[in-house]
């Protein structure tokens, strides 16, 4: 070739130019109902606690962030004007959704370019990770199927019928994307919700076909974890070497502890940006609290998902926890043998999920339970002294105190 050569970032952006015309016009025929969720994606600010010096708080974050990345919003409820303004705001992590078994899906993906490095014209894919029944178009791999380029958009098409807890990231540039936020949980709920013969309607994490999977609250819990060198390096056009990565934020849900337990985020403002958490202008754009509570004698599912690049072993002190799935499927032999199993510490490792459930033990006041990782170098935030990473905690109040039903995960 002349001695000419391409980056394989050039490759994957030129097939994606070449192939998106004609391929993404094709597909406008599908995508002509309305998105079950609206996705864009772009880069922005967050807010990471600790010092790494000459790193970590970056110079160029505005206050009260610290951090730069790239990931997706949720925009589903945004007008286009709305949608454009969103480039330069994501969410960390990328939005929590979930459809129901059979449910035809849509997700509208909404690439705004990157504000902060718009030198970089990279394509974004959806990829959900684990989905049995995937068509090369739809499943995200940019070698195989659609890549959106910069300023255009594209719809996937699902038809789940497994149901369990997965996750998806953009499969573009997908450990540079991974690592820089684009990752996110996504579940399927089963039809035995519905009611099925002999089981009453309710909430179910399979179609176990006994109610064994039956519980009263649901918690996402993904685990990831940021590089500073690398998120400062990439807002500053800088290289860094992969070989070298090493991890100094753990995360939950996009929030290191203690920020793991403020409040959720408050929904949209007029021009469509997203509502800080009460008290918390900082975690404006990390939504997702990972604060549990719970009554006595409820039972509480744990999806937990890890999308970083470490394995981990979760911990719930003082209460034991019954792993039902993992990996989107009942842990059930085909001669019907039940496999889940009893245990206070749950070994997840990258890509991987696991559905576990405990019931709230019998408390007379609200009682904490921590929720963390098992190992020590997780559990501290760069620079800074006392307990931080991935740590949220349980609280148990007593039975009929009056905790409202959850309208949604996470509440």
């Amino acid at each position: 070739m002349n001695g000419y050569q391409i980056s394989r970032r050039g490759l994957l952006l030129a097939a994606g130019t070449v192939a998106g015309g004609w391929l993404l016009r094709d597909a406008a025929a599908q995508a002509a109902a309305p998105p079950t969720i609206h996705l864009a994606a772009t880069d922005g600010f967050i807010s990471l606690p600790g010092n790494v010096p000459g790193v970590h708080p970056d110079p160029l974050a505005p206050a009260p962030f610290t951090t730069w990345g790239i990931g997706f919003r949720d925009v589903t409820a945004l007008t286009a004007t709305q949608v454009k303004a969103q480039k330069g705001r994501f969410e960390s992590p990328a939005p929590m959704w979930w459809v129901n078994e059979l449910q035809d899906t849509r997700v509208q993906l909404t690439n705004l370019g990157l504000a902060l490095r718009p030198d970089l014209l990279d394509s974004h894919t959806i990829h959900w990770h684990g989905f049995r029944n995937a068509i090369p178009l739809f499943d995200g791999v940019p070698e195989l199927s659609i890549a959106v380029p910069p300023g255009r958009a594209f719809t996937y098409f699902y038809r789940p019928r497994d149901p369990g807890t997965y996750m998806y990231h953009c499969h573009f540039e997908d450990v540079e994307h991974v690592s820089m936020g684009m990752t996110g949980i996504v579940f399927v709920r089963p039809k035995q919700n519905a009611g099925a013969t002999g089981i009453p309607a309710g909430k179910y994490v399979y179609n176990d076909g006994d109610g064994s999977t039956a519980y009263d609250r649901e918690w996402g819990m993904l685990l990831t974890e940021a590089w500073t060198k690398e998120r400062f390096e990439g807002a500053h056009i800088q290289e860094h070497d992969w070989s070298e990565y090493d991890a100094d934020v753990w995360l939950l849900n996009g929030r290191s502890y203690p920020d793991t337990l403020a409040p959720n985020g408050g929904g949209n403002a007029a021009n469509g940006d997203l509502i800080a958490p009460a008290g918390y202008p900082k975690l404006k754009y990390q939504p997702l609290s990972s604060l549990v509570r719970c009554m006595s004698g409820e039972k509480v599912l744990l999806r937990l998902v890890n999308l970083g690049f470490q394995q981990h072993t979760m911990t719930l002190a003082g209460i034991p926890m019954r792993v039902v799935g993992k990996d989107a499927t009942l842990l059930r032999g085909r001669d019907g043998t039940d496999n889940s199993y009893v245990t206070n510490a749950i070994h997840i490792g990258p890509g991987e999920s696991v559905d576990a459930i405990f019931t709230a033990p019998p408390v007379t006041d609200e009682t904490v339970y921590l929720l963390y990782n098992r190992a020590y170098a997780t559990l501290s935030n760069p620079g800074l002294a006392g307990l931080g990473g991935q740590v949220t905690q349980v609280r148990v109040l007593p039975a009929g105190s009056g905790l409202p039903p959850q309208t949604k995960p996470n509440t």
